[in-house]
């Protein structure tokens, strides 16, 4: 069975930063792109960043392009989104995500097979 559970969402100020952890059970992250995306309520899912299995590149959002670093860890089987400067308008759900999709679809939401619950995170300003 597929688990995905992040944890490491809370309310901030603007500014501030904050580790998100993804922790994965069930497959390997060496053999999927693991995804960010994020949610507001009335929203499609915004893609926020990844690292494609096939090249280990990263891929951001131009949202939060320069702001925002994906990582991961194989030896925990774990992925991170570090996010620093952090705005009010990053205020949202947080998902992991894992495919095995091509990378012209990195992005899109619905390509990708297993999801975690979510954290929330507030920015206040």
């Amino acid at each position: 069975q597929v688990q995905l559970v992040e944890s490491g969402g809370g309310l901030v100020t603007a500014g501030e930063s904050l580790r998100l952890s993804c922790v994965i059970s069930g497959l390997s992250i060496r053999q999927y792109t693991i995804g960010w995306f994020r949610q507001t309520p009335g929203q499609e899912r915004e893609f926020v960043g990844a690292i494609y299995k096939n090249n280990n590149h990263e891929y951001y959002g131009d949202s939060v392009k320069g702001r925002f670093t994906v990582s991961r860890d194989f030896a925990k089987n774990t992925a991170y989104l570090q996010m620093n400067s952090l705005k009010p308008a990053d205020t949202a759900v947080y998902y992991c995500a894992a495919t095995t999709i091509v990378l012209s679809a990195i992005r899109e939401s619905g390509r990708y097979s297993y999801w975690g619950q979510g954290t929330q995170v507030t920015v206040s300003s």
